[in-house]
Formats: C-alpha cells, sequence, structure tokens
C-alpha cells in the first residue's frame, strides 16, 4: 500500500517535473500548491535530496530542483526511497531479500511465488514510469489527487 509519506513525496517530484528549467521551488509553494502539511514535506525533500533525486538551494533564488531530468528519475526509485520494498513480504523482495521463520521449504511456499509475481508487475510497471511520462497528462494528475 502507498503510503502518505510516498504519495506525498510523487507528487511533490511530478510538481519539481512540471516546473523543471524554471529554477528552484520553495518548499512552502510545492506544500501549498500539492496541499502537502509542510513539515511532512520537509522531512520528505530532505530524504530525496539525500538520496539524489533532488538538489536545494538557500538563499535568493534558491528552493528545491530535481537532480536529474525527469526522463532519467522512476517512479520506482522514489517509491523504494520513501517507502521501502516493493514486496509485500521480505522472502519476495529483490532488495531486502529475508526468509520467512514459518517456511519450511522456500521453493515449493505458494504464497511467495505469488508474491513475487506481485512484486515483479509492480516493479515494471513503477519502475518503467518515469517523472516525465506523468508530466502534463491528465490522467496522471487525476490518478495522483485520487483518495480512497
Amino acid at each position: 500500500m502507498l503510503s502518505a509519506r510516498g504519495k506525498y513525496g510523487l507528487k511533490a517530484m511530478v510538481h519539481l517535473a512540471e516546473l523543471q528549467g524554471a529554477g528552484g521551488i520553495q518548499g512552502a509553494a510545492i506544500a501549498e500548491a500539492q496541499q502537502i502539511p509542510k513539515k511532512f514535506l520537509d522531512t520528505i525533500l530532505l530524504e530525496l535530496k539525500n538520496s539524489g533525486l533532488v538538489h536545494s538551494k538557500k538563499g535568493k533564488g534558491g528552493g528545491y530542483s530535481l537532480a536529474r531530468p525527469a526522463a532519467k528519475i522512476s517512479v520506482g526509485q522514489i517509491m523504494r526511497i520513501l517507502d521501502g520494498p516493493l514486496a509485500a513480504i521480505p522472502c519476495a523482495s529483490v532488495t531486502a531479500y529475508r526468509p520467512c521463520l514459518d517456511c519450511e521449504d522456500e521453493a515449493a511456499c505458494q504464497v511467495r511465488r505469488l508474491m513475487g509475481q506481485v512484486r515483479d508487475a509492480t516493479a515494471a510497471i513503477l519502475d518503467g514510469t518515469t517523472l516525465a511520462s506523468l508530466v502534463g497528462t491528465n490522467a496522471a494528475k487525476v490518478i495522483l489527487n485520487y483518495d480512497i
């Protein structure tokens, strides 16, 4: 499930991608435009900065900007940074594998096999979607603002 941290981070990154080339964007402006609590956004942007996806500059003309072109940043990268591994269970994870304590035969485990397929399908979609592909599409804006 997508956490609020992941959702807000993705919304902020799409916002930065939409304004790429316009200089630094203030965190308060992103928070207001995307209806994200500013303090929460500040911690998210700091994590994205520490991971090398965002640059920040202080002072006049400063703010946040993408560290790479939007076409070079995948949604999967953002989600892994903010929400961790994509797999629903640790034994199906590629990046954070851990064996299940209650599993006697991992190779025969149907749950692991299914969750591996779910993880692979999720990764294919998220890793195959760049910020650039989300910019300027009404469908992306509807999806990112949809609340259940």
